[in-house]
């Protein structure tokens, strides 16, 4: 072997290896974010923030009056008063079919996505129940 095949072959060991470590570190810090949320949340788990056509990894909290996705790189927040409809669906609404739900808030023309696991999404169907727009504001029960 060569001297830049083996260069080459280390540098793409090295990539998938940073690249694994950055995986892992992600799931490290979205369950420290879960941990901080717990303490004042009445439902916190991970989930997928759809944006587009990708999926991003957030923890996902619902306090008493508003509902937190994050992660290392995203802080946000809908406020249940604001959210005039909540929807629950197998796919996204580009089609795509998902395991678990999407749960879909609609709030001023906007529409946020949020792909729950099955457990997880019984739990937020029974916290944050259904509803069209209409039928007064979203509220956590």
């Amino acid at each position: 072997m060569s001297l830049a095949t083996v260069t080459l072959l280390g540098v793409v060991v090295l990539a998938a290896l940073v690249w694994l470590f950055l995986r892992l570190r992600s799931k490290d810090l979205i369950e420290e974010m879960m941990l901080k949320r717990r303490a004042s949340a009445r439902l916190v788990c991970r989930a997928d923030f759809v944006e587009g056509m990708q999926r991003i990894p957030v923890a996902l909290s619902l306090g008493t009056d508003r509902v937190v996705y994050e992660n290392q790189d995203l802080d946000a927040a809908l406020e249940l008063a604001r959210i005039e409809e909540v929807e629950y669906d197998d796919e996204t609404a580009t089609g795509h079919p998902v395991v678990g739900k999407v749960m879909r808030l609609r709030s001023h023309g906007h529409t946020f996505e949020l792909v729950l696991h099955p457990p997880d999404a019984r739990q937020w169907e029974a916290a944050l129940p259904q509803r069209q727009l209409g039928q007064g504001t979203a509220r956590a029960v």
